[in-house]
């Protein structure tokens, strides 16, 4: 029987802040590592995840209708402050007045 070869390491890709790649840079610096992937593989070593509860809140997808200018609006501020039109959204969301303003409010069709 031919004996198996090790798995090739595969990439995986993620995001994060800035703050936490100057660390890893940081920590590579001062401790000697050859790449931030070991920094990494040390990281997940050392980590407990047992003992990991997250902060997260449950999210949930919803669908809404928005003119072709508003979505090209969001598209392009999204872009320009380098996040997600979701964030942006989360953010509006969140930015709103305790009070409806006065004032005509577009109701939509029951």
């Amino acid at each position: 029987m031919a004996k198996k070869s090790a798995p090739t390491p595969a990439p995986l890709t993620f995001d994060l802040p800035l703050s936490l790649i100057a660390k890893i840079e940081a920590y590579r610096k001062k401790f000697g590592f050859k790449s931030t992937s070991e920094v990494i593989r040390l990281a997940i070593k050392e980590f407990n995840v047992d003992r990991y509860e997250s902060n997260v809140s449950e999210h949930r997808q919803i669908s809404v209708r928005l003119t072709a200018q508003t979505k090209s609006t969001l598209v392009k501020a999204a872009k320009k402050k380098y996040v997600s039109v979701g964030e942006l959204l989360r953010v509006a969301i969140d930015s709103l007045p305790a009070k409806v303003p006065a004032g005509p409010v577009k109701k939509g069709k029951k």
